[in-house]
């Protein structure tokens, strides 16, 4: 017959070790979710993903300047900007 027997229950000691390691553990993520949260940190990834999506919409795969979609790009905002203009002096 096989011996069913159970597992040693923990120590105190065993637990005493598990709640020092929580606990280190928490405060780890804590201090990490603290930092994430600072305005700075948060404006910083902002401007690290625009800089992404600037570089994704304007440069082919291999790194090369798609001038085209720049054309567009600067064509655009130069129609919205006569627009804003001719809207503004339509106001006055």
């Amino acid at each position: 017959m096989a011996d069913k027997s159970k597992p040693a229950a923990p120590t105190a000691k065993d637990i005493e070790a598990d709640l020092a390691a929580s606990r280190e553990r928490l405060a780890s993520t804590i201090d990490e979710l603290a930092f994430r949260a600072q305005p700075k940190e948060i404006a910083r990834r902002g401007a690290e993903g625009a800089k992404l999506k600037v570089n994704d919409l304007t440069r082919t795969p291999t790194g090369e300047l798609e001038t085209d979609k720049i054309g567009y790009a600067v064509g655009g905002i130069g129609a919205v900007s006569l627009l804003l203009g001719l809207l503004r002096r339509a106001r006055s």
